[in-house]
């Protein structure tokens, strides 16, 4: 394929792998070291999925012995370690290569000189990815992977948990790359291409040592050497193919190179692309773009990746594509498994399926970076990614540099996804240092509350230091797309806030006191980006549930996310005489609550809401959370409500005062519409046009004392809509 990798060798198997302690850390990486005690290990993989490391903490030490072909005059070879998770230590036939930091990020290091003797090579790594003792003051960038209501808090991801290979290239290598676009009309597309050749020099070109084993991240490699006498001459070329496999542009550009690294960003114009839409709006055309460096007519370097030709625009808080404004109806979206490593690739685009079959608009990609498969699975379908950067509560200020640098690798490892609509710099930066299964007495949850409040609405350096930088580092990478410097912050004295994180109907109050609050402070409204409740999932062996109503709670609550205080608000365990009946309640109150929000505020549609993201879509472990999908991805009954209550036209009765609204995403209006609201056996009719991308009000009828309730909506041009009320909702709606 143009622009692969002249060699490219998977280090897949034949990994061992020990815990690392005293001396072994320090003779480990020697070539002649001993290994065959140690266990097999899988490459890619968390060591804690390997049964003698499965309660590990770490640091564990990888070797893997491999043979390769030496390296031919003129050439360089790198070992390229794709995901980390999250600091390692590289050595290569007993010589240190360099250090990595950032779990999510490629790191490449050169090992030209080690690669030209023949025979067998030894690569040795330690991984190390150490538990957070203070929450309030985390050192790792992994988001939810180091704290998260929804994820086993004893769960270490650590380990080799991407593809390791040995790549080789001609003397100038592609050492970073980063495609953006950042205009797509009708008449025109532009594309920007960012690279850094790595130009080894004229010691290099000789296929000796030359600068020995040069190290260093994908995205940290030498400034230019202007000391080197010669410099070298090398040609560029940037191809686009459209979707057909139709060349749409060629652009060759000669450049010259001096030792070292040579920073380039060549624009790409394209007339009349061909544009992406979302998946309401029309097709997904995906264009193919290749770059290739030339040196003396031969290949050196080169990559091919895909991306598409779009534009997007936040506009208090509305989105718009392509110029054409959307009503954005989304879901929060965690780590597909928990082993995120385990996640096959049918799984991860199985979630993608899933969210276009329930009729979101949008997944965010909560607090992590996923694997790729969900991104090109996205890209196909049409569905829109809101992306978190790993950054989730609170953090020491040491974290700072890493974080500027782990900031820009994000863009440069996703930036090509036209789905990708948004960055987020910090979810919730916040003092939040509850740790699960502790007991929480009155004096520590005000204590607790209170630091929270003070880190929501007063400066503090997570919000004002870390969030403004990490922002204006993406924001420079990625001129192209909105930036949420911090998610879920309340607009207070010193701040308009962000998009909202309202729990009603969980932590506070009731499902029905949604409404209220965002009638009386609207800046709620403008984008909510969680709300939900827990509720038990379908495929629940694992709970024991033969032993209701003795479960082990405290299990449960400590390892499995399950919140049995608030559960217990609404839907009491001592009221159901059965596992099943308990179960089947606290999904059939999830359901009526995301029912009951999601219209409400698709009610406020663009006055003031540009849209909202549910809390949450998928399980990547066994747990009682807020997910509508269990960890077998067996449907909740919040699925259905959730898909339903997200439909393009959607009849909608308030439960607290018998409105009728019909809204719609459709670009027509409906003319003639007819519109059924039965309330208990009793039906009223209602007749007109339904307007297009908007909320239409159709009436007023009496609820009062309804115990059930049903809004069709029908018009030649689409089948029935029927959207029905349960008891759950109209009683719960109505307090």
């Amino acid at each position: 394929m143009a622009g692969a990798p002249l060699h490219d060798q998977n280090l897949a198997g034949g990994w061992r792998a020990c815990e690392g302690s005293g001396e072994l850390v320090k003779e480990f990486a020697a070539v002649g070291f001993d290994d065959r005690d140690w266990i097999e290990a899988a490459v890619p993989g968390h060591w804690r999925s390997t049964p003698t490391l499965e309660a590990s903490d770490g640091p564990v030490l990888y070797r893997c012995r491999f043979s390769s072909a030496p390296v031919a005059a003129g050439r360089r070879r790198f070992v390229i370690l794709d995901g980390v998770f999250y600091y390692g230590d590289v050595w290569f036939d007993g010589t240190y290569l360099g250090a990595t930091e950032g779990y999510f990020t490629p790191h490449a290091f050169e090992a030209t000189e080690m690669l030209c003797v023949p025979g067998e090579h030894v690569l040795a790594v330690e991984v190390a990815c150490p538990p957070q003792a203070d929450k309030t003051a985390k050192r790792l960038v992994t988001g939810v992977f180091s704290q998260w209501d929804n994820l086993d808090p004893d769960w270490n991801p650590g380990g080799l948990w991407r593809s390791v290979h040995v790549i080789e290239t001609g003397p100038v290598r592609i050492a970073r790359r980063r495609v953006v676009c950042t205009e797509a009309t009708a008449e025109h597309g532009r594309l920007v291409v960012d690279v850094t050749l790595d130009y080894s020099g004229d010691s290099g070109d000789s296929g000796d040592s030359g600068a020995g084993a040069r190290t260093g991240a994908v995205t940290e490699v030498r400034e230019p050497d202007r000391s080197v006498a010669s410099e070298r001459r090398a040609r560029i070329s940037i191809s686009v193919l459209g979707p057909s496999g139709s060349l749409l542009v060629q652009s060759p550009k000669d450049v010259t190179l001096a030792a070292g690294a040579n920073h380039l960003s060549i624009p790409v114009e394209v007339d009349s692309p061909p544009r992406w839409w979302p998946r309401r709006f029309g097709d997904q055309p995906i264009c193919e773009v290749s770059v290739t460096v030339e040196v003396d007519g031969e290949v050196s370097d080169g990559f091919t990746t895909r991306t598409a030709f779009r534009e997007v625009r936040l506009d208090q808080w509305t989105f718009y594509v392509n110029g054409e404004r959307i009503f954005v109806m989304g879901s929060n979206h965690g780590p597909t498994r928990m082993a995120l490593a385990e996640a096959s690739s049918e799984e991860l685009r199985r979630d993608v399926e899933l969210a276009v079959e329930a009729n979101l608009d949008m997944l965010r990609v909560h607090g992590h970076v996923t694997r790729p498969e969900l991104y090109d699975a996205a890209d196909e379908a049409g569905l829109l990614l809101w992306q978190d950067f790993p950054l989730q509560w609170g953090y020491a200020r040491s974290v700072r540099k890493s974080a500027l640098r782990q900031a820009r690798e994000m863009v440069d490892l996703l930036g090509h996804h036209p789905s990708i609509v948004i960055w987020c710099a910090h979810n919730e930066p916040l003092a939040v240092d509850i740790q699960p299964g502790e007991p929480m007495s009155t004096g520590k949850m005000m204590k607790t509350g209170a630091r929270v409040a003070a880190s929501m609405f007063l400066p503090s350096w997570n919000k004002d230091v870390l969030d403004r930088s990490v922002a204006r580092s993406i924001g420079k990478a990625d001129p192209s797309r909105p930036v949420d410097r911090s998610s879920g912050l309340l607009p207070g004295p010193a701040s308009g806030g962000t998009d909202a994180h309202l729990y009603y109907g969980w932590y506070w109050g009731s499902m029905g006191g949604l409404a209220g609050a965002l009638r009386a402070f609207p800046r709620l409204a403008r984008f909510v980006t969680e709300f939900g409740a827990q509720a038990v999932p379908t495929t629940a062996d694992w709970m024991e549930p033969e032993r209701w109503p003795d479960l082990d709670w405290d299990r449960l609550f400590e390892r499995h996310a399950l919140q049995t205080e608030y559960l217990d608000r609404y839907v009491p365990r001592a009221e159901h005489s059965t596992f099943e009946s308990w179960r089947d309640a606290t999904q059939a109150y999830q359901a009526a609550l995301i029912q009951l929000q999601i219209e409400d505020l698709r009610r406020l549609k663009y006055s003031p809401t540009g849209g909202f993201a549910h809390f949450c879509f998928g399980d990547g472990h066994q747990a009682v959370t807020w997910s509508v999908l269990d960890h077998e991805r067996v449907a909740k009954q919040g699925y259905y409500a959730l898909r339903d209550a997200c439909r393009p036209v959607l009849g909608m009765l308030d439960p607290r005062d018998g409105s009728v609204h019909v809204v719609s995403e459709l670009r027509e209006s409906l003319p003639s519409a007819l519109v059924r609201v039965d309330v208990d056996g009793s039906e009223r009719c209602f007749e007109g046009e339904i307007e297009a991308d908007a909320v239409t009000y159709i009436g007023r009828v009496d609820v009062e004392v309804a115990h059930a309730a049903s809004v069709t909506v029908s018009h030649p041009s689409l089948s029935p809509i029927r959207n029905t009320y349960a008891p759950t909702l109209l009683g719960e709606g109505r307090r």
